[in-house]
């Protein structure tokens, strides 16, 4: 499931990051790696606050839809 369909305080854990090319390195820079896992922090319009390895990072709801769930 994407990332995107998650609500506010929902952890899950991270499956795979779709994409290739500079999006995909910088999100693994960031800390979005098979495995790790990620809660949402807030959520607007589809926009997300998510909260991953210790950090809080924001994502427009295109670049949360590429990132897979489980």
């Amino acid at each position: 499931m994407p990332l995107s369909f998650l609500g506010r305080g929902q952890s899950a854990t991270i499956a795979k990051v779709r994409g290739k090319g500079d999006l995909h390195h910088h999100l693994e820079n960031l800390g979005f790696v098979e495995g790790a896992e990620v809660s949402v922090v807030s959520e607007m319009g589809g926009n997300l606050i998510v909260e991953i390895k210790g950090s809080q990072v924001a994502l427009n709801k295109q670049v949360a839809t590429r990132i897979i769930t489980q």
